[in-house]
């Protein structure tokens, strides 16, 4: 269980002071910040009640879902859910608690998510687990800013900003773009190491719908044309069939469309 303790404060000689005592490790009850995910929102930090188990956004996403928790619940204290991030906040003393003797917090776990529960037109959710994609002995991807697309249904598509995306090794298909009634038009690429060519294994929306402008110059890629997809290093197992591109991994439930007998749902 990690303990934790009010930071110093060296302009104060007494240091800062909470009235409370914190040894809790919860398990969070969802994945995200619920109201942000219902209204298609990405939050930008994602804070965990240190009572309840609660998870909400910060005060620097528009919601601020994590101080409404406090505001109705009373329950006074909240630690990030950023990767390699250890931090808590108590919102009734208003000071930050860091780890007693810099322990680390457990990860997060992540609770099952049903397919079936993501919304239609798709939400999008930032993710900073790592993501990363390989093949033909490379990295073509690599980040920790990813954007998840979240559609009733489907696995969820991860999308890596251009920065994090080995681009040189892209080359605009041949056999030109499909439209999604919600993102727009979608542009195809080749992955292209050496001699190893992959046809479409990319796509990208260059021009995005406004609702899904924070895709733009962004890339998402086929797990099964490449050679390896993990995310937090746990591989990903494709979406079946040739047209979509999901990422299955342990906490996402399906069923999922794509498979034979599927194309209606």
């Amino acid at each position: 269980m990690t303990r934790w303790t009010p930071r110093h404060d060296g302009g104060r000689p007494s240091g800062k002071h909470c009235s409370h005592t914190w040894t809790a490790d919860p398990t969070p009850l969802s994945t995200t910040c619920l109201p942000c995910s219902e209204r298609g929102r990405a939050p930008s930090d994602l804070l965990l009640c240190l009572t309840c188990g609660h998870v909400g956004c910060s005060d620097s996403s528009p919601g601020a879902h994590a101080t409404a928790h406090f505001d109705t619940s009373g329950h006074p204290a909240a630690r990030t859910l950023a990767a390699g991030h250890a931090w808590a906040w108590c919102y009734e003393d208003e000071v930050y608690l860091d780890p007693l003797d810099g322990h680390q917090p457990p990860a997060a776990p992540r609770p099952a998510e049903s397919v079936w529960d993501y919304p239609r037109p798709p939400a999008l959710q930032e993710d900073d687990r790592l993501v990363r994609v390989e093949c033909a002995g490379q990295v073509v991807a690599e980040t920790r800013s990813a954007i998840r697309v979240l559609e009733t249904s489907h696995p969820p598509t991860f999308y890596i900003p251009a920065q994090d995306v080995r681009t040189e090794l892209l080359v605009p298909a041949v056999s030109g773009r499909t439209w999604c009634e919600w993102k727009g038009a979608a542009r195809y690429w080749d992955v292209v190491i050496g001699d190893d060519v992959r046809p479409r294994a990319a796509w990208s929306y260059p021009r995005p719908e406004p609702d899904y402008t924070a895709l733009t110059d962004f890339f998402a890629f086929y797990p099964s044309r490449m050679d390896r997809c993990t995310v937090a290093g746990e591989d990903v197992t494709p979406q079946e069939g040739d047209f979509y591109g999901g990422w299955i991994t342990a906490e996402v439930q399906g069923p999922f469309k794509g498979a034979p007998n599927t194309q209606l749902w």
